[in-house]
């Protein structure tokens, strides 16, 4: 794919996370035909779930994706202005999962599949926040919970890092969200001959969280991109989730 020079964007503002924790009580918020949502979808068949890591690690990349395909990034790519809305009043998204013919039923969707090592995610253009597709609305959101068979390798040398919270806790779904989040931050602060390079090498990112609370303080007063949830659901407002470490960003703050 080629993405030409995307059009400026508004700075990046507190990012509102997905309604995925069982029992979650979202906090009330205005409906209606200016209010937007990226809707993800991961594939959980009962037989073969994807491991945690790297569905948050395809989500990541899946939401890259979309934001650097033409459809999106050129002026006249008819993602575009549904984009740069949703961009500008919120980047809010929303995790759902599917299986079997759920899946299969949202395959003739406008949207993209990611494949990880074992996750599949499908990302859609925003759509309103009160006009899902009916195919989307009827999937659910809550249960998203994914064991890690083992635990994750360190990154290879070089790697962008999306650094998880390590004192908040988050649902499978609610994590793939702040994934997402952290690399639209990312993609934001960079150069266009680093989204390019980027781009081009596929998106190597990997999702860990930090070591622990020190070296959480070091990265969020670090300069680099730190998401910071809304608070619609699981945890309180403000709370700050990923910290967007790629290496093209390191001594930019």
């Amino acid at each position: 794919m080629t993405a030409s020079t995307p059009e400026p964007v508004p700075a990046p503002v507190p990012a509102p996370g997905p309604a995925s924790a069982p029992g979650a009580t979202p906090t009330p918020e205005p409906a209606g035909p200016d209010r937007y949502v990226l809707p993800l979808v991961v594939r959980i068949e009962r037989a073969g779930p994807p491991a945690r890591t790297d569905a948050l690690e395809t989500a990541a990349r899946a939401v890259l994706v979309l934001l650097s395909d033409p459809r999106t990034a050129e002026g006249t790519g008819e993602w575009h202005k549904r984009v740069r809305l949703w961009e500008e009043r919120g980047i809010r998204k929303v995790v759902r999962r599917a299986r079997g013919a759920e899946w299969r039923r949202t395959e003739p969707l406008a949207g993209i599949t990611v494949t990880g090592r074992t996750a599949e995610v499908r990302v859609f253009p925003p759509v309103p926040l009160d006009g899902w597709p009916k195919d989307l609305a009827r999937l659910q959101v809550s249960g998203t919970e994914l064991a890690e068979p083992e635990p994750p390798a360190a990154p290879p040398e070089g790697t962008p890092v999306l650094w998880l919270n390590p004192r908040v806790e988050m649902s499978a779904g609610k994590a793939m969200a702040q994934a997402g989040h952290g690399a639209q931050l990312a993609w934001w602060a960079l150069e266009e001959p680093e989204r390019t390079a980027w781009r081009r090498a596929g998106f190597p990112l990997a999702v860990r969280p930090a070591r622990d609370a020190a070296h959480w303080a070091d990265l969020a007063a670090g300069g680099l991109p730190v998401v910071q949830d809304a608070g619609f659901t699981e945890i309180p407002p403000g709370s700050a989730t990923v910290v967007a470490d790629h290496p093209a960003l390191r001594g930019n703050g």
